[in-house]
């Protein structure tokens, strides 16, 4: 069983909450437009982070962190990436891997809304968890944390920061 902390869209922003809310968690999970390879060395140094990098992402952080990310985490297929859409108008450049490879979880940030789905057609949960930083239109700023125990998604929290 893991405790997972999950983050998006920080754009280069640095809130030391994150580790406060993050402080439970066995891994930290940022689904891209980090901002700046500074917040990702501080979240790295706290607990082990998978990331990817994000369309506003500077090279630095690209060559770092993949477009696309997939691992197994306990017993769950996870697929992790940036700009990929929602259940029913899924990204055109993820698309296809998702129908004919289908994950357990598929994470995407890039819009700044919060948004837990269940796509049927493909028998997967869908996770975006917000945008963590200041950068956006979003009026409230999230992050989420939830459990993966074996190929299930449980305990799952949304954390508002304001």
């Amino acid at each position: 069983m893991k405790r997972i902390g999950l983050l998006s869209d920080t754009h280069a922003h640095w809130d030391d909450r994150y580790l406060l809310h993050f402080e439970q968690c066995d891994e930290i999970w940022h689904a891209g437009d980090i901002g700046c390879m500074s917040v990702a060395e501080q979240l790295a140094a706290f607990r082990p982070l998978r990331a990817v990098h994000g369309n506003i992402d500077g090279w630095d952080v690209r060559k770092k962190y993949p477009e696309t990310l997939r691992w197994r985490c306990e017993d769950a297929d996870v697929l992790m990436t940036h700009i990929g859409g929602y259940p029913g108008k899924y990204n055109p450049r993820i698309r296809q891997q998702l129908y004919l490879q289908p994950p357990h979880l598929f994470i995407a940030g890039h819009s700044h809304i919060l948004k837990v789905a269940y796509d049927s057609q493909i028998d997967c949960l869908h996770i975006n968890p917000g945008a963590a930083g200041l950068h956006g239109w979003q009026q409230v700023r999230t992050l989420i944390r939830f459990t993966v125990d074996g190929r299930e998604f449980k305990d799952l929290e949304v954390v508002e920061l304001g």
